[in-house]
This record gives structure tokens, C-alpha cells and sequence, in this order.
């Protein structure tokens, strides 16, 4: 490992040196010229010139800063010392003002000179509001940015998250789902979950939705992207602020049941640094119910009944620090380096309530279990990348390496006792003690080239290592008069994944058709072991010769523009879905000893074949997506339910898990057909009502044998999600600046192998005051209103029927106060004199 890193910094150290030696014109870096911009920033209303605004001079398309100053009491500035040959983006920006944005060159006669000059003149700002009569005229960015490729989300504007955590963002996006355990869901898919465009150890209900700036969804990444994306991709972009100056954002929150919450964020820019800090701490409490009726059958034929009730006091506690620098070492070359820790407390108080019933649904006896379990977990990351942008706009090379790191202990004390219908003990209580540790470590090396050729042609090309490491330790003891024996459910697992991958892509126009092609080979290689048994399982693809193709994943992307308002696009890739490490470690579960869970070390990777197209329209008042999509899995990783063997239930006495226990795991079905429609609507009325309805249509198919028993399944599902907007415009201040959003979904039944997942439904609702001119925000929410957000599945087998029921979380309430605050002047390092000034222009 550290001869893999050695060899990916020394590379990374050469290009670099490379990259700013090359005399050659074509990779000269960019030098200090003697072009100089000048002008004023002045109120389009009255043209009076505005003091202190801000002025930021960027290379097109890019964040390098070329310079920038605030502007004197008339509204003047001027920015020298530019090369007189590039392409420049000016931002002008001031408080209580629109964002003014215009693209820059030098005047052809002026190109090539050693001095030249140009005078921008007047730059106009608008004031952000304007009134009209009676009328408010408020532009507003939309919530949600539909494109072709992807959907951006902006967080800022969902006001049922504020104060919650990146599930909570989740559950409003359209086309995203969360199950039961608090997992992501994209079109009934599990997606991979980037942050800032990078894997990640974080759950998102580790993540503050106050931090989370937008949600990007990729639901057919091309070959630039990891091959693990079967579920296409979900990438969450933390807030960074790159202003000039001091600037901060605090926040702090309440609700029930049992929610406080806490969050500050600043960020420092000045010369060539740029300083970012968050923290935050997220608390909260809820009891929720789970619900279990079973009939144990022989050859289809009643036995006997079980049910069960629970409910579970749970308490979740989250903390996390992130701070790091950009160092601009000059116009083309930027270093970043990330650091965050965090952590996690959990307790989980379950009470459950067992009834066991003969065929007459008589009760035989009754059980009462009591489950007190307490974890903690610490997670790190660090991230450095470098960025170098060429001479030529659009051009550069991209280098990072970021390493995650976490661990994590448990404990939980289990109480089984029983007794007959009159009260008398029906068998002697038993006890149940575990423990257990984890540990976590990730590395990520990737590299990136990108180079255009000309405006419509574009090629891509990269490589990337990813390494996991994971150690799990799991030690469970039956406790009999304060003396512990321990049970074969404890094991020690560990494994390491290694993915190595290569992509190349090239985009280019042929006769008004606009492509890209791609290419991506990965290499990967799963080992695992049971050290106390020295038994070794895993995988490796492609393994021999003639599986070369295991390694290889082609995309094909073709877009067609009709109008100036309408594009059409027709995709393809191949995609691999890796069993994670709990789909594969053999340890049993037993926290419902009637539903005991263990992973499949036989499970091998699903490859999936995804063909989707994409109509999008753009119209004055709104924007429509409409997408047919079809994917073939072929050994599809699905779950599998069978009531435990004689053998399984030798193994497993001690633990107090029943005879006709349900054990559930995993398999590979032969495939899995998924068709689907999608469409999506963002529609405005007027300035201040916007709404967007998401329906998703989908019919699947599977096709699975098992021990010589058919689980093919099939039929159709569907599910809708409904996001209204409304901001109140007035001229009394009271009623001014009041923002309103529901948002409502429903999941339609869906069949799984054994039977059908059960409908789902919810809705939030959120509040929003801004005041103190913008600078402060009151929100208040409410999360799943009716109480409704529950999953439920059944399952029909020739051995047992089974409806249950869980939930994740409960009703809530949150009241979250906002204040953002900044001093653009703010110097760090005081300078003084002519210096001052030139070190910021520079």
C-alpha cells in the first residue's frame, strides 16, 4: 500500500513540475501580463456608483482567481497585471444587489502587445427586489435544474430538511426514495453515494442537511464513472464559499421528539488562500413500532400462528468538524486539502412482545424480549487534490488522493423470558450478551485529464485505484449466573477490495448529432476470511482470459437538439453491482430471533445493461423530462427467506431463537428485467408558486431457482412525488418573504421473489421566514405528518406467510434559526502601503 501511494505522489509531483516547466507555447503556463481592466459598479437605478462591492476576475470557466478588489467609495476598480491573450469571467457582486456576471478579452489590436488597457465602463447592478404598483418582481434560481445527463437539486430551497440530516433531503428529491433502514434509493435502485464527487465512509444521516449545498442525480453514468453504479449515482455537494473576505453562516435548532441541532460554517478568502470551516451536531430521539404476523406451514398446510410487537427507544447522536484551504499558487495551478472528523452515538432500548398461537390461534405461550444496545463509531477523511489548468480554455489535469478512515464498537445485552398463558414460567429465562468491534480504511487515487478540441469536441481520459480494507470482530456469550459461554454466532471476518480502472471517453458532433463514446476497464478483486476458521472466500473479475469482458464497460451517448428548446437523447452502459461487505459476512443476526438476518459468502457480483431515452423540453414557464428506460440484470442479488434447518437450530439454541425462526439472506437470481418510464415536471405560476410533479412507471421481472424452488416473480409498480413551492410577496413586512413547501409520496406495492413490498406514504411540510434583510432565516417542519412513513413486505412460501412491518423514524417537529454574517474588507494578514495593494490585485 504505501509503494502504491509513494508511486502515485511521485507521479502526481512530475506532471506537476512538468506541467509548469514545458517552454513549449502550447503548455507555457500563464505568467503576470500587463493587461489591466478598469471601471465602476454603479446602481442601475440611479447610477450612482456602489461602494464596496465585490470584484472577482476568474479564467473562463474555471475557479482560478485572476484578481479582485473591493471597489473605492465612487464605485471604481481596476485589476492589472493580466495576460492580455486569456478569456476572463468578472463577478460583480454587492449586498442587496443581483449577481452580475460578464465574459472578458482583450480586444484583437491589444492581443500580443506588453501593455494594454480596456475600460469596461459603467457596470450596472440590480437591487434583488424592484417594485411595481403593488407587484413584487422576485427572480428566483429553481429548486430543481433538469438537464439530460443529470437533475440538480438545490437544498437551500427544501425547506422540510433545515435543521435534519441528508436523509431528510433525500425523502424531497424527486426520483429518490428511502427504505425502512434509512437507505437511498434512486428508481428502486441502490445508487452509489458520492461526496463532492468522491466515495465516502459518512452515512447521510451523518451528514447536516444545513452543510449540504446541492444534490446532483446521474441515473446513467457514462465510463467516466466508477462501474459500481448499477443504481446510477447520487453525489452531495457540500457548501463552500469562495467569496472575498470573512464570511459565516451559524444555526441552531429544536423540536421534538427529542431534537436539537447545531451547525456553524466560515469561510476566510484572501490573496492566494481560501480558509473553510463547518461544524455541527445533530441529536435526536423517537419510538418507533414494528409489527410482525407469521403462519408457520407444512406443504402449504397451517401449523401454527406467531406474531409479534415491538418498540424501540432510540436516541442518535452525530457530531462532525470539516476544515480545509485552497492555495491559488497561481492562475493555473490550485491545491486543496480537506480534513473532517466526526463520530456517532446510538442507543436502542427494544421491547418486544411475543405471542405464540396454535392452528386454533389459541395461545401455547408468550415471550418478552428486552434489547439494550449502545454503539459508538469515529469516522476521518482526508482529501488533497491539484488542479492544472493549461494555456488552452477547457484544458486541464486533475490529481487527488483521499484516505477515510472509521471504527466502531457495540454492545448490546439481550433478556428472553416466557411464560404460559396462566402467568407460570413456560421455560427458564435466558440471557444473551454481544460485542463487537469494526474498523475501516479506504484509499482513493485518481487522476483525470480532460482536452478539447475545438468547441465540439472533447476527450477524457483517466485511471483510479480504490482500496478497502475492513476488519469486523463479533463475540456473542450466553450468560448463565454471571458466568459467560460463548456461542458459535461470534466470528471474526475481514476482507480487502481492490478496484483498478482505466476510462477513456471522446465527445464530438456529426451532421447536428452530438455523441459520446466510452470506454471503461476495471480490475477487481475482492479477498475475504473467517480468521478463526482460517476459511477464505471471494472473488476476482475478470479472472481468466476468455472473461475479459467482465472487465470492460462500454457507454454510448447521443443527443440531437430540435429547436432551441427541445433535446433528445439515447444512452447506453454497462454496469457491475458488487456484494458489500453485510450481503456477504456470514455473521448471523439475531436482534428479532424470530427474523434472523446472515450474509452469503458465495455471492458474486451482478452486471447490469442500461438503455434509457430522454426527451427534454424547455418552455417560458417550466421545464418537462420524459425518460423510457430498460435494464437487464443478470445475476441479480436478491434477498432469500427460509425457516432455519434442524441443523441451523442446533447451532442457535442458546441464543433463543425459535425452531421455525425465519433465516434471511441473500443469492444471485439468473436476472432481473426492469422496465420503466419517468416523467417530470417543474411548472411556474406566476413569480410565486412553482410546483413539480415526479411519476416513475416500472414493470420487473425476475427470474430465480433455489434449491430447486421457483422464485420468479413479476408485475408492476409505480410511485409519485408532488413538491409545491410558495413565496409570499408583499408590502407589509409581516406577511413579506414567507416561503411555503409540501412535499408528498407514495409507493405503489412491489413484488420481490417471495411475495410483495407493501405501499408507502408521507408528507412534510415546511415554513420559511427571511428577515433582518436576508441575513437571518426561521424555518419550522414537520416530517411525515400523518405518522405514515412505515415499510411493510409480504412473504407466501410452501413454509411460512409472513406480514411485518417496520419504520425508520416517527413524526417530527423542527424549529431552526439561521444567521449569515460576512465582512468583505476583512483582512487576516494586515499588510500595509503600496504592498496592500498589489498583493491584491494580484
Amino acid at each position: 500500500m504505501k509503494s502504491v501511494l509513494a508511486l502515485f505522489l511521485a507521479t502526481l509531483i512530475a506532471i506537476s513540475v512538468c506541467a509548469q516547466t514545458d517552454n513549449s507555447p502550447r503548455n507555457k503556463p500563464a505568467a503576470a501580463g500587463g493587461g489591466k481592466l478598469f471601471g465602476r459598479i454603479v446602481d442601475l437605478k440611479n447610477n450612482k456608483g456602489i461602494d464596496a462591492a465585490s470584484v472577482q476576475l476568474f479564467q473562463k470557466n474555471s475557479d482560478i482567481l485572476a484578481g479582485g478588489m473591493l471597489t473605492k467609495p465612487n464605485g471604481d476598480f481596476d485589476i492589472s497585471n493580466l495576460r492580455t491573450t486569456d478569456t476572463f469571467k468578472l463577478v460583480a457582486t454587492a449586498i442587496g444587489y443581483a449577481k452580475q456576471e460578464l465574459i472578458i478579452t482583450f480586444d484583437k489590436l491589444a492581443k500580443g502587445n506588453a501593455t494594454a488597457e480596456k475600460d469596461l465602463g459603467n457596470i450596472k447592478l440590480t437591487a434583488e427586489s424592484q417594485y411595481l404598483g403593488s407587484v413584487t418582481v422576485v427572480a428566483q434560481k429553481p429548486a430543481l435544474q433538469m438537464g439530460i445527463d443529470r437533475k440538480t437539486f438545490d437544498v437551500e430551497k427544501n425547506l422540510s430538511s433545515a435543521g435534519g440530516t441528508g436523509i431528510d433531503v433525500m425523502r424531497n428529491i424527486p426520483s429518490v426514495t428511502v427504505d425502512v433502514d434509512g437507505n437511498v434509493l434512486l428508481r428502486n435502485n441502490t445508487p452509489q453515494i458520492y461526496v463532492d464527487g468522491r466515495p465516502t465512509i459518512l452515512t447521510l444521516d451523518q451528514i447536516p442537511a444545513d452543510n449540504i449545498e446541492r444534490v446532483e442525480l446521474v441515473t446513467n453514468p457514462s465510463a467516466k464513472f466508477d462501474a459500481a453504479s448499477t443504481g446510477g449515482i447520487i453525489n452531495v455537494v457540500l457548501k463552500k464559499n469562495k467569496k472575498l473576505g470573512l464570511n459565516g453562516i451559524v444555526s441552531a435548532g429544536g423540536g421534538s421528539p427529542d431534537i436539537y441541532t447545531g451547525n456553524l460554517g466560515l469561510n476566510l478568502r484572501e490573496g492566494k488562500f481560501n480558509f473553510f470551516l463547518n461544524g455541527n451536531f445533530n441529536h435526536s430521539g423517537g419510538r418507533p413500532k414494528s409489527a410482525t404476523y407469521r403462519q408457520d406451514k407444512n406443504n402449504g398446510v397451517i401449523e401454527d400462528y406467531f406474531n409479534q410487537f415491538a418498540l424501540t427507544n432510540r436516541k442518535r447522536q452525530f457530531y462532525n468538524v470539516r476544515f480545509g484551504m485552497d492555495y491559488f499558487m497561481d492562475n493555473r495551478n490550485t491545491f486543496t486539502l480537506t480534513q473532517s472528523f466526526g463520530g456517532g452515538r446510538f442507543t436502542n432500548l427494544e421491547d418486544q412482545n411475543q405471542e405464540y398461537l396454535d392452528v386454533n390461534q389459541q395461545p401455547t405461550h408468550f415471550g418478552f424480549r428486552t434489547s439494550d444496545g449502545k454503539s459508538t463509531n469515529e469516522r476521518s477523511s482526508t482529501q488533497l487534490i491539484f488542479k492544472h489548468n493549461f494555456v488552452e480554455a477547457g484544458k486541464s489535469f486533475s490529481a487527488d488522493v483521499s484516505f477515510n478512515h472509521g471504527n466502531n464498537v457495540d454492545n448490546t445485552n439481550i433478556l428472553n423470558t416466557y411464560a404460559d398463558p396462566n402467568g407460570s414460567q413456560y421455560s427458564p429465562d435466558s440471557r444473551i450478551h454481544n460485542n463487537g468491534t469494526g474498523l475501516n480504511n479506504q484509499v482513493t487515487m485518481q487522476v483525470d485529464y480532460v482536452d478539447p478540441h475545438g468547441e465540439d469536441s472533447k476527450l477524457e481520459t483517466g485511471i483510479r485505484t480504490f482500496i478497502n480494507d475492513n476488519t469486523s470482530v463479533f463475540n456473542s456469550f450466553s450468560v448463565n449466573n454471571g458466568s459467560e459461554t460463548k456461542l458459535p454466532l461470534s466470528n471474526n471476518y475481514k476482507y480487502r477490495q481492490m478496484v483498478n480502472a482505466f476510462y477513456i471517453t471522446y465527445t464530438g458532433k456529426v451532421l447536428g448529432i452530438g455523441y459520446q463514446a466510452g470506454l471503461r476497464a476495471e480490475h477487481s478483486k475482492f479477498d475475504g476470511e473467517l480468521v478463526d476458521s482460517a476459511k477464505k472466500f471471494g472473488y476476482q473479475y475478470p479472472n481468466k482470459i476468455s472473461n475479459l469482458f467482465d472487465a470492460l464497460f462500454p457507454s454510448l451517448f447521443l443527443s440531437k437538439k430540435v429547436g432551441d428548446d427541445e433535446e433528445l437523447q439515447l444512452n447506453y452502459s454497462r454496469r457491475i453491482s458488487r456484494p458489500d461487505f453485510w450481503q456477504m459476512n456470514p455473521f448471523v443476526d439475531i436482534s428479532d430471533p424470530l427474523n434472523i438476518r446472515q450474509g452469503n459468502p458465495a455471492l458474486r457480483p451482478e452486471f447490469t445493461n442500461s438503455f434509457e431515452f430522454n426527451y427534454n423540453k424547455t418552455y417560458h414557464s417550466g421545464n418537462f423530462l420524459g425518460v423510457i428506460y430498460f435494464r437487464n440484470t443478470t445475476g441479480d442479488i436478491t434477498r432469500y427467506s427460509d425457516t432455519i434447518t434442524a441443523a441451523q437450530y442446533q447451532q442457535l439454541n442458546n441464543a433463543s431463537v425459535g425452531p421455525s425462526a425465519i433465516l434471511n439472506t441473500f443469492i444471485n437470481a439468473q436476472y432481473q428485467n426492469r422496465w420503466g418510464s419517468e416523467l417530470t415536471l417543474q411548472q411556474k405560476a406566476g413569480q410565486q408558486l412553482d410546483i413539480t410533479p415526479t411519476v416513475d412507471l416500472q414493470y420487473k421481472k425476475v427470474k430465480s431457482n433455489v434449491n430447486n424452488v421457483n422464485l420468479s416473480n413479476e408485475g408492476f409498480n409505480w410511485e409519485a412525488k408532488l413538491i409545491i413551492n410558495y413565496r409570499v410577496v408583499s408590502k407589509a413586512a409581516l406577511w413579506n418573504k414567507w416561503s411555503f413547501q409540501v412535499t408528498g409520496g407514495y409507493e405503489s406495492p412491489e413484488v420481490i421473489p417471495q411475495g410483495k413490498r407493501k405501499e408507502m406514504y408521507g408528507i412534510d411540510l415546511g415554513l420559511r421566514k427571511e428577515f433582518l434583510k436576508n441575513k437571518a432565516t426561521f424555518t419550522f417542519n414537520i416530517n411525515d405528518v400523518f405518522n405514515s412513513r412505515k415499510r411493510g413486505s409480504i412473504s407466501d412460501t410452501e413454509n411460512f406467510y409472513q406480514d411485518s412491518y417496520r419504520r425508520w423514524d416517527v413524526r417530527s417537529f423542527r424549529a431552526t434559526l439561521t444567521y449569515k454574517f460576512g465582512k468583505a474588507d476583512f483582512q487576516l494578514f494586515k499588510k500595509n502601503g503600496n504592498h496592500e495593494e498589489n498583493e491584491e490585485r494580484d
